[in-house]
């Protein structure tokens, strides 16, 4: 009787359509979770592996729907996700450490670092009497957007460059006017990203060979760049969500590492205004000089030597007036990283 009552069932629901053991439908499966993510900067091609994670699937594969943002500095980062109006974001890590020195109730951390090697540097004219040498910048006139990463380090370069400010003149611009003012003559150098401030320039006609980058990180700075960062009550309360987050990040910079002009195509899709062959370049700079370097070869992307963090600390103590009191541990969390062999970008 009850054998027979059972294939009765089986053959309603047959009948109906339906199995008793079919999976559940689409419709009633959980929906993906949105995750509002900001960037430091405009859309540019070192930007390809966030795009790299979105467009090949890999955000969509851990269940997420990621809106990305752009910035308006990679300072500007900081506040923004520490209040919580984007859930993570990509900013520098060494003003986060300012930041979390000043306040270390902000509900903000660092998860997994991008640039390992800052891209932190002032950019100059030779025709304008800038070399290599960062004395070269006394008695020079020095274009300083306020929200960008390079600027905030100033303090610290000036101390470990060893370089006399008493006749530098530091003149606040707008991000949009930064190098068409240095194309012009109007300052002699100007703080930012390496990257992009020498294609910017190349694009506002300025020749070659008469630019000429000083990078911070040559000159005495032992410091990180750009990392992921997360809102801690966002991290506490999802901390899967943020590991999945950060595997499709890998393997979004992985494929934009292997393909750069894959990566400078899906940055163009986004900001058409832009040159898939410029933007291909200042990828492939990016991932030469900061992101994909030795210790990323060796160790896979995202993590950090707690030893340099710490003398990056000290140095940022000395330098930019911090009480002292912040440790590795209290501005980067490995914990969300996979582990390395899933983090290598080769």
């Amino acid at each position: 009787m009850l054998k027979r009552h059972f294939l009765s069932l089986m053959a309603a629901s047959v009948v109906a359509g339906y199995s008793l053991f079919a999976a559940e439908p689409a419709s009633a499966q959980a929906a993906p979770t949105k995750i509002a993510f900001t960037l430091d900067w405009r859309f540019e091609g070192p930007a390809a592996g966030f795009f790299m994670a979105q467009d090949n699937g890999y955000f969509a594969e851990e269940g997420l729907e990621v809106q990305i943002d752009t910035g308006a500095g990679s300072v500007e980062v900081i506040p923004r996700v520490a209040t919580g109006t984007y859930q993570m974001g990509f900013g520098d890590i060494n003003s986060l450490i300012k930041f979390l020195d000043q306040d270390p109730t902000q509900k903000v951390k660092a998860i997994m670092m991008i640039y390992d090697v800052p891209t932190f540097s002032v950019v100059g004219r030779k025709s304008l009497g800038i070399t290599s040498d960062p004395k070269s910048l006394e008695g020079k006139k020095l274009g300083a957007p306020t929200g960008d990463g390079a600027y905030a380090q100033w303090p610290a370069f000036v101390k470990a460059a060893n370089i006399d400010t008493s006749n530098i003149t530091l003149e606040g611009v707008g991000f949009p006017v930064r190098e068409p003012m240095l194309a012009e003559g109007k300052v002699d150098a100007v703080f930012g990203f390496a990257f992009s401030v020498i294609l910017n320039l190349k694009a506002q006609g300025v020749a070659d060979e008469d630019i000429v980058p000083i990078l911070m990180a040559e000159n005495g700075l032992d410091l990180y760049g750009n990392a992921i960062m997360v809102n801690k009550d966002f991290a506490e309360a999802n901390p899967e969500i943020v590991k999945g987050f950060v595997r499709a990040l890998a393997k979004g910079f992985r494929d934009a590492v292997k393909d750069p002009k894959a990566g400078a195509e899906a940055v163009v899709q986004r900001n058409d205004i832009l040159d898939v062959a410029v933007e291909t370049e200042r990828l492939e700079m990016a991932n030469n000089m900061n992101i994909n370097t030795a210790y990323v070869k060796e160790n896979g992307i995202g993590g950090i030597d707690n030893e340099r963090m710490t003398r990056a600390i000290e140095q940022l103590t000395v330098s930019m007036g911090l009480t002292g009191k912040v440790k590795p541990e209290d501005v980067f969390d490995a914990q969300y990283l996979p582990p390395a062999e899933e983090r290598k970008l080769q």
